[in-house]
């Protein structure tokens, strides 16, 4: 079964329980796959948050269960697993513009989100640049922070963690002990599953051979053999389009998967807000 098959399998399971309180656990299980790499693909292939389909689906089968105009609004805003009829109605009129019970009543048109099928381009006339190599295993030192995937915390967190990391000049104290195989600063995601359900590490570290230093944590990185892509544009409009195309369109053709394991995004220098900015994603395959 490939991950596109994987995926959908996934997405019409919350489709077929959407009114039951079902786990990220759950839901990866049936892509065969973990809580975050699901969140991520999913993300990356929706530009939305697996929480935010979930809302926007209930609240359309809720506004055409309105629609009908045999419902009691208390009895829709308790079936979509909504506490009180006020939350209700409030997440009601900010997706729809309306309030329920102007939708009961023909009033005003609706905003709906239709069912997801995922449709995979498979592209050839924008080329990806891409290498596999075999690398042993090395060690970087950074900083690191827990994230939750849960309404996409990660995805606000780690912006967040490099505005603070690139301010107080700690981006330059990682070069500085930049002496490993990796050139260059590293955002390393690495999947807590096995630990902790639905959460991630996000590092900001470096490529160091030498032992520990002081004031930053370190980590081992295995060998692997690597899928690395050469990103070309200005951050982060150029990492997140990447991204996208490897899972849409280099996955699906290439015959290689996810092996699981850290993935690294590796900034090198220069001005990242440049169009000729040059960066990498490292993403270890089998």
């Amino acid at each position: 079964m490939s991950w596109i098959q994987s995926m959908q399998k996934a997405i019409d399971f919350m489709e077929q329980h959407l009114l039951e309180n079902f786990s990220m656990d759950e839901v990866a299980k049936v892509a065969y796959t973990s809580p975050y790499h699901f969140q991520r693909i999913f993300s990356l292939l929706t530009d939305t948050t697996v929480a935010e389909y979930l809302r926007r689906r209930r609240l359309t089968l809720a506004a055409q269960e309105l629609r009908k105009g045999d419902r009691k609004i208390v009895d829709v805003a308790y079936k979509y697993d909504y506490e009180t009829p006020e939350s209700f109605s409030r997440a009601f009129r900010k997706q729809h513009g309306i309030s329920p019970r102007e939708a009961r009543s023909y009033r005003g048109k609706m905003t709906a989100y239709n069912r997801l099928v995922i449709q995979v381009n498979l592209k050839g006339a924008d080329p990806m640049e891409y290498e596999v190599v075999e690398k042993e295993a090395f060690h970087v030192v950074g900083m690191k922070e827990e994230f939750s995937c849960v309404n996409g915390e990660n995805l606000k967190g780690i912006p967040q963690m490099w505005g603070k990391v690139n301010g107080d000049g700690t981006d330059q104290k990682l070069l500085k002990e930049n002496n490993g195989p990796v050139k260059g600063l590293l955002g390393i995601c690495v999947d807590k599953t096995a630990v902790k359900e639905n959460h991630i590490d996000y590092w900001i570290a470096t490529s160091h051979e030498g032992g520990e230093v002081q004031g930053l944590e370190s980590l081992h990185v295995p060998k692997a053999k690597w899928a690395v892509f050469g990103v070309h544009g200005a951050m982060p409009h150029a990492m997140q389009e990447t991204w996208k195309k490897i899972y849409s369109e280099w996955f699906p053709s290439s015959g290689y998967e996810n092996a699981g394991g850290p993935e690294l995004e590796v900034y090198h220098d220069g001005n990242p807000n440049k169009e000729d900015y040059y960066s990498e994603i490292w993403i270890p395959v089998k």
